[in-house]
């Protein structure tokens, strides 16, 4: 199965071109290879390619600068993935996509289910959301992953910042009142890479170029996909300042939303139950094991 993989230089991008090896031919792409901005592009490469599945970790990120590139966040977000969508339909070819918690207003008192109403507060937000509305209408076979608080040991993530931040300050004044499951990018890319082989070891094909669309099409659909578990960034941080590979350890005040103003409004509450994911096709870390994991190996 030749499996096209976006963003193979983003977090979660790195890591998937590592685990879906050995699941079908990989060609994975950068940015400068297929930029999400240039539709013309996206709608190019997959017809060059002619992928069986398009995995999509690519995005616009920038949750604070897409409130002033509303244009540009939604043609990475929404318009690129729509544009992938239809070419896999004329492919015959499934999807595998991301999207985030922010899609929720973040109100909620419990986690929040596949089943629960979207109601994004953010252009990022809006974004995604767009993303998942286009590539379900589309009526291809496909895996949307909603995922939240990506970090890793390379790019731009919450994890590398603290760590650098703790050696320059000597004191770190971190948000207590917004809580989540940080997630780590190794645990999305080996999770996805265990749903592949479950979909393919359901429906007898590992051998086979096609996918079995029945197979996606029962199977498949929205999932919740993050680390379990959940804490505040103040917990968050608490956690990265505790481990050995940190020397120096600045002292950490917890400050509350309003003490930290930003363009876009971050949910207060972005923990999602992972239960269909799990019950589906595998299990999922604790994000303090797996935060541990991470570091041990920086």
């Amino acid at each position: 199965m030749k499996i096209l993989l976006t963003g193979r230089n983003g977090q979660v991008g790195y890591e998937l071109e590592r685990t879906l090896q050995g699941l079908g031919q990989v060609v994975a792409l950068d940015r400068a290879q297929m930029d999400l901005s240039d539709l013309d592009q996206v709608r190019s490469v997959i017809r060059e390619v002619k992928p069986q599945l398009i995995v999509n970790p690519a995005a616009y990120t920038a949750v604070d600068l897409a409130e002033g590139e509303v244009e540009l966040a939604m043609c990475i977000n929404a318009q690129a993935p729509e544009v992938m969508a239809q070419e896999a339909k004329k492919l015959g070819a499934g999807m595998i996509h991301y999207s985030t918690d922010y899609v929720f207003d973040g109100d909620q008192a419990g986690s929040y289910t596949e089943d629960d109403v979207p109601d994004p507060q953010s252009v990022y937000g809006r974004s995604k959301l767009a993303g998942e509305q286009a590539i379900q209408a589309a009526g291809i076979p496909h895996l949307i992953l909603r995922t939240s608080w990506v970090y890793g040991a390379r790019g731009k993530n919450f994890l590398l910042t603290v760590r650098r931040l703790a050696q320059e300050r000597d004191e770190l004044r971190i948000v207590a009142d917004q809580f989540g499951a940080p997630t780590w990018c190794r645990t999305i890319a080996e999770a996805t890479a265990h749903a592949l082989i479950q979909m393919q070891r359901y429906s007898g094909t590992q051998k086979d170029a096609e996918l079995d669309q029945d197979v996606w099409l029962s199977r498949g659909g929205l999932y919740h996909l993050s680390a379990q578990g959940r804490t505040s960034w103040h917990g968050l941080t608490q956690a990265i300042l505790s481990h050995p590979s940190v020397p120096k350890k600045p002292r950490l005040t917890a400050i509350s939303t309003q003490d930290y103003p930003l363009p876009a409004r971050r949910p207060a509450n972005s923990s999602l139950s992972c239960e269909r994911f799990m019950q589906t096709f595998c299990g999922l870390p604790g994000w303090d094991e797996a935060l541990k994991l991470c570091q041990d190996g920086m």
